[in-house]
């Protein structure tokens, strides 16, 4: 294949955070006195920014959401890869990748710092041409700043780029952005009606598609 600029999300598509991500609402609900969220409610609220992560946290209870999202920011980035982890095949995965030549970049809602932290950590940031989290473009996914400005940095084209990820705001922002989707069924988004250009099961699969 031609080479490609291959631009990847990353809770639920490169890590699977939950854990940690579970921790830091709870850590947050616990300075209110409120009990505690099942991993698996908190996982459905995640994919649109850390605030609305808090907000679906803390819906029907009277808090301040501004002071919420800041305890929740302040345990979740110092202990983000307490029990985070890599998806099978993902470090040796980007690796093959580049080693074909094609561009890799990283695209979250997730705040940028923290997330060129956890890519640090696991000695993934020298694969990737761009990080781009919240907080380094105005707007999120789905709005297409985070497509334009990875376009912008790699010079690649956009019909020669992909938008892979696990969550319906991944396929949105391709379209918005005018290039190629992927959905990762592994991760723990959802597609909600969005149609994307290829469906892989696991990183591997993504790899052998594009290797």
């Amino acid at each position: 294949m031609n080479s490609q600029l291959l631009i990847f999300d990353l809770d639920g598509t490169l890590i699977d955070s939950r854990a940690d991500l579970a921790a830091g609402i709870n850590h947050m609900r616990c300075q209110y006195g409120l009990d505690p969220l099942t991993m698996e409610t908190i996982s459905e609220y995640i994919g649109n920014g850390v605030r609305a992560l808090v907000e679906r946290s803390l819906q029907g209870a009277d808090v301040d959401v501004d002071e919420a999202l800041q305890i929740n920011k302040d345990y979740y980035f110092s202990h983000a890869t307490i029990h985070t982890y890599l998806y099978d095949g993902v470090t040796e995965g980007l690796a093959k990748l580049a080693a074909a030549g094609h561009q890799l970049a990283l695209l979250t809602n997730k705040p940028g710092d923290p997330s060129r932290d956890i890519l640090q950590h696991f000695g993934l940031s020298d694969y990737f041409c761009a990080i781009i989290g919240a907080g380094d473009v105005e707007r999120l996914k789905p709005e297409p700043e985070g497509i334009f400005k990875s376009l912008e940095i790699s010079g690649a084209e956009a019909a020669n780029t992909w938008m892979i990820g696990d969550h319906y705001t991944d396929l949105a922002v391709a379209d918005n952005g005018g290039i190629k989707s992927a959905f990762v069924r592994y991760g723990f988004g959802e597609e909600r009606g969005y149609k994307p250009n290829a469906y892989f099961a696991s990183f591997s699969e993504l790899v052998g598609y594009f290797v």
